[in-house]
């Protein structure tokens, strides 16, 4: 197989998915002078518009207008492409992608473990992922607000180090910034494993959440999860600790005090959730391995499966 030419990295950069993070990248990268295209991955058959997109960050407030376009415009993307739909979508989207983008660099910026599977599957020769370790939130329609926490690892699924060093380099923005991560799948379980505390347990609370650092049962219970899913990663040889996983959901639930996670609002939005790349995925693994190691993860997630069901069924 031909080396990547990383030349074509300079070209277009197409994030795919329009919520809330897609707008505050698109709106980063324009601003250092890339050509960002948003596509919405389930929306095919309409014609580009534009639309004028602000993201209010530390200091101020940035603006640029964003084409908005969707796959069937397109026969090939060349340059590179940001998926930042939601994970459940991975299938279908392979499918899509896979006689457009079956050779072009690929980075997850999703949550979820093996979300990357799909596109592995059907052949795919570049794919990278990236750990957001960042907030954003709607304002508005065409309104974010953006919080940078800490530059967003990126690491190598499938391709090389090379062009894994040609895509941080083109991402990276003062706004928005990533880093190259060696060790990759440690940081996706440690945010996995908290993804499974914040987007079981807050939705069945209908709680905000900061409600672990406010509620000494609610933590309790994250301890029990934290701690089931750290068995399983030590069972696959990710080196995680309790400690290590604790703190960082203690700070996540201080430093997102009064914001809802993204399940949460999926539900009170009638949407779909990430909860099957989430305790799911987890559960998968862990039976995989001839042992039941998460059964109250399981059960989150299940009772969040369920109340996620409720809320889309049409009341009369």
């Amino acid at each position: 197989m031909e080396a990547m030419n990383t030349e074509s990295l300079a070209k277009a950069i197409y994030i795919i998915g329009n919520g809330v993070i897609a707008k505050a990248l698109a709106v980063a990268l324009s601003g250092k002078g890339k050509d960002v295209i948003i596509i919405r991955g389930s929306v095919d058959g309409q014609p580009d518009y534009t639309e004028n997109m602000e993201v209010e960050v530390e200091g101020g407030t940035l603006q640029a207008g964003i084409t908005i376009s969707s796959l069937s415009n397109y026969t090939a993307l060349d340059g590179m492409i940001l998926l930042t739909n939601k994970s459940f979508g991975n299938e279908k989207l392979a499918e899509k992608l896979k006689s457009k983008a079956k050779n072009t660099p690929i980075v997850f910026l999703q949550n979820g473990l093996h979300i990357e599977d799909s596109f592995i599957k059907l052949g795919f020769t570049e794919l990278y992922r990236c750990v957001l370790l960042a907030t954003s939130q709607s304002v508005s329609a065409h309104k974010v607000r953006f919080r940078l926490v800490a530059p967003s690892p990126v690491g190598l699924i499938k391709g090389s180090n090379e062009v894994l060093h040609h895509l941080v380099n083109e991402l990276n923005t003062a706004v928005f910034s990533f880093r190259e991560e060696p060790d990759i799948q440690k940081v996706i379980w440690k945010k996995v494993i908290s993804n499974c505390v914040f987007n079981s347990i807050c939705p069945l609370l209908e709680i905000d959440n900061g409600v672990f650092h406010r509620n000494e049962a609610a933590l309790e219970i994250a301890k029990t999860v934290i701690n089931e899913c750290i068995a399983v990663a030590n069972e696959n040889g990710i080196d995680l600790t309790m400690d290590e996983v604790l703190q960082n959901v203690i700070a996540i639930s201080k430093m997102s005090d009064g914001q809802k996670i993204s399940t949460y609002q999926d539900i009170l939005n009638k949407r779909e959730t990430e909860i099957e790349t989430l305790n799911f995925a987890v559960a998968k693994v862990s039976l995989l391995t001839g042992k039941n190691l998460v059964p109250v993860t399981a059960l989150l997630g299940e009772l969040t499966r369920i109340k996620s069901g409720l809320s889309r069924i049409d009341r009369v």
